[in-house]
């Protein structure tokens, strides 16, 4: 059979279940590391429950995300996820689904398994939604569920370094309010409110203009050019605060 007609016939095959994400819906990439707690406890033992030079890391592979041939409006990172807004008219591949998922996967495990010196795996998946609302919801949800997330390792940790084994730890937490793991934290000599806001509400990275001043030495002039950057937000807005700040970028890039 001609290469011509063979590869016809099976692109068939390869490209029946695409799917393209249509005009005018935002996307937002999360990944997921893969067995991060395997590799970050046993393989290079990082500090429990939160380490900065993990979160750099993750930090500067959003930086990589931001930068590789997407255009991102906004990265949230907490623990091993990330999250993705991607600008409303991204058309990189076509917006087809198993093109974006693989890629931005890809470039994400590439990224950081250099960083870290081992193989580190993400899984991706695209959030489609039809308005702003859902995306000022999504990464609502998103921080709650770093908080969330957050005041529990908090809590397990204090009783791990208490002397309780992983399984007793476990259960002490079991069915424990917010409010009962604010206590414990409390009899631990932890206030949690004072704890570093990235630990609690995550991590943000968007793009800001600056001025740059240069030179030209055919006018013999300095001269002030406006340029953009990524910027590292570790202090990030919570509740209706947060919900503005997603807002304002989203109107500022528009």
């Amino acid at each position: 059979m001609q290469f011509e007609i063979l590869d016809k016939i099976m692109r068939i095959y390869e490209t029946a279940h695409d799917h393209s994400v249509l005009p005018g819906i935002y996307m937002v990439a999360r990944l997921d590391g893969r067995n991060f707690t395997r590799l970050t406890k046993e393989k290079h033992q990082f500090k429990a429950p939160f380490d900065k030079q993990f979160r750099d890391y993750m930090l500067t592979t959003v930086e990589h995300l931001m930068t590789c041939g997407f255009k991102v409006l906004y990265g949230y990172t907490q623990s091993d996820e990330i999250s993705l807004l991607l600008d409303l008219v991204e058309d990189t591949f076509n917006r087809k689904l198993r093109k974006l998922n693989s890629v931005l996967a890809s470039e994400a495990s590439a990224k950081f398994s250099l960083l870290l010196g081992n193989m580190g795996c993400f899984d991706c998946r695209i959030s489609q939604l039809p308005n702003i609302s859902l995306v000022v919801d999504y990464f609502r949800w998103r921080q709650q569920d770093a908080y969330r997330n957050s005041l529990s390792s908090h809590c397990y940790w204090c009783l791990r370094r208490g002397g309780y084994s992983a399984r007793k730890a476990t259960s002490m937490m079991s069915g424990l309010s917010q409010a009962d793991k604010h206590e414990l934290l409390f009899e631990h000599n932890i206030n949690y409110n004072d704890l570093p806001s990235w630990e609690k509400r995550g991590s943000g990275l968007y793009w800001e203009s600056y001025q740059k001043v240069g030179y030209n030495p055919i006018t013999e002039e300095d001269i002030v050019t406006n340029r953009n950057r990524i910027k590292r937000d570790l202090e990030l807005p919570m509740k209706d605060e947060y919900s503005q700040f997603i807002l304002n970028l989203l109107e500022t890039s528009s």
